[in-house]
C-alpha cells in the first residue's frame, strides 16, 4: 500500500497538506510524495495567502469534501507555510476511508 498523508489519531484524522493558493478553483488534487519522501495531500484554493484566508479556505474545502461542519476542523501547523497539518475531529478511520474513496473517484 502506498503511503498516505494522513494519520488516524484519538481525536480524529490529521492530514498533511501542500496548499497552492490563488488557484483557478478550490479542489483536492490527490497525493504527492515530496522530495524528502513524505506524502502530502495536494490542494488548491482560490483564496490569497493573506490574513489567514488560504488557511480558512483549506479547512472549508476539507470539511465540505468529508461532510463535516467547519467547527470540527482546526489548523495544527503551517499557519504561514505551504505545508499544513489539519485536524478533522471525529471517527478518524471513517474519515480516512471517506478521503480514500474521494481521491480514488477523482482518479
Amino acid at each position: 500500500m502506498a503511503a498516505v498523508p494522513w494519520a488516524v489519531q484519538a481525536r480524529g484524522l490529521v492530514i498533511e497538506v501542500r496548499l497552492t493558493p490563488r488557484a483557478a478553483m478550490d479542489r483536492l488534487d490527490g497525493v504527492e510524495t515530496l522530495s524528502d519522501g513524505r506524502p502530502v495531500l495536494k490542494a488548491r484554493v482560490r483564496a490569497v495567502p493573506e490574513k489567514g484566508l488560504a488557511n480558512e479556505a483549506i479547512v472549508k474545502l476539507l470539511t465540505k469534501a468529508l461532510g463535516l461542519p467547519v467547527s470540527r476542523a482546526q489548523l495544527l501547523a503551517g499557519d504561514t507555510a505551504r505545508r499544513k497539518s489539519v485536524l478533522l475531529e471525529g471517527d478518524g478511520a471513517a474519515l480516512a476511508a471517506r478521503l480514500t474513496e474521494l481521491l480514488a473517484a477523482k482518479g
